[in-house]
């Protein structure tokens, strides 16, 4: 009954992430890095990454941690659901040592398939709080699921929490992404874990209420629809904000100096996380990588270039997170909030959040 579970699960994130195709870590295609086609020799220290994640600070992580350690990395990138669905059929005889990806719903499910296995590194203990790691993972780093408003049109000291987006003052102001995002759908399921099934509902019908058009596009499309005029708050990712900011597009740096970021009560926290592959063949040097992407040189760097909150303590924040730290952070279990991702997809229907 539990593997039936399972494997059902395992097909609604399969066709709620596959659509996903504006998430922007997941618009490539399976792809294998140069390293990959190399010829090993039985001397050669390697690791076999799966990656989901697309960004120029990895490939320097990459480069990195090979110049310090010796250690080749081959590189397999793809959308997370087709990289998932490779880890699942690869299992008896995994080819992947390690996994990257983006959203911690996806742990239930690995640890439900026996996909990940379990690790002990003291190094990882010491630089990544408890919350954040776990039997099989640890997390790299987060971004904030926030409220972003245009300053000159709303009082940010009137939003305080998620639930203010339902309130009839901002009817057709409301401006987000698809519910088949991964982050929408991310988000919903933290409200179902932690208020219940009729509660999150009920915030979906409210948000649903007062969108100002369907939704549609990705988190920096929301923030340019609300500077054009087609409504005043939008639910986007902390670290967008950021890189728009610092973005070479003269537009989107526009755009970020007339948008400004609400953290709600209990702001949801998505995670990149690293997960250890049950049975990979270079398990060794899968830990040491996880170690060093949980040391502060690693943090300061993905922090740093990707506007994400590092998660080891002793790194310093940069700006501008520097400047958003101080709100308080859901009460999640990452480890089970996979579990409640089937319930806000129903949710999401019902309510006619497209």
């Amino acid at each position: 009954m539990r593997r039936l579970m399972a494997l059902t699960l395992a097909s609604v994130f399969a066709l709620s992430m596959s659509a996903c195709g504006s998430t922007e870590e997941a618009e490539t295609e399976p792809t294998e890095s140069p390293a990959a086609e190399t010829t090993e020799t039985n001397t050669d220290p390697v690791l076999n990454v799966y990656s989901s994640r697309h960004y120029d600070v990895d490939k320097e992580l990459y480069d990195k941690f090979t110049e310090e350690t010796g250690i080749k990395l081959n590189v397999v990138e793809g959308k997370a659901p087709e990289l998932i669905e490779r880890l699942t059929r690869e299992k008896a005889a995994p080819e992947a040592d390690i996994f990257l990806t983006v959203g911690a719903e996806s742990i239930w499910l690995l640890n439900e398939e026996g996909i990940l296995g379990d690790y002990s590194s003291p190094t990882v203990e010491k630089n990544i709080p408890e919350q954040y790691r776990g039997a099989g993972w640890m997390g790299i780093a987060s971004r904030a699921r926030v409220i972003a408003y245009v300053k000159d049109q709303v009082d940010p000291s009137t939003i305080t929490s998620y639930d203010d987006l339902t309130k009839p003052e901002w009817a057709g102001q409301v401006l987000a992404r698809s519910s088949e995002s991964g982050y929408n759908q991310a988000l919903l399921a933290s409200f179902v874990s932690i208020d219940g099934a009729e509660k999150a509902t009920e915030w979906a019908q409210g948000v649903t209420d007062n969108f100002g058009r369907e939704p549609k596009g990705n988190d920096r499309d929301q923030a340019k629809a609300a500077v054009a005029g087609e409504g005043k708050l939008a639910i986007m990712n902390s670290y967008y904000w950021a890189l728009m900011d610092k973005s070479s597009d003269p537009e989107e740096k526009k755009v970020a100096e007339q948008i400004g970021l609400i953290f709600p009560e209990n702001t949801h926290l998505n995670l990149s996380y690293a997960g250890i592959i049950n049975g990979g063949e270079h398990s060794e040097n899968a830990i040491k990588f996880m170690e060093f992407l949980s040391s502060d040189e690693a943090q300061t760097m993905i922090a740093e270039e990707n506007g994400e909150f590092p998660l080891n303590p002793e790194t310093a924040v940069p700006e501008p997170q520097k400047s958003w730290i101080g709100f308080k952070a859901q009460d999640l279990n990452y480890e089970e909030l996979g579990k409640h991702i089937p319930d806000a997809t129903k949710i999401f229907g019902e309510v006619g959040w497209k």
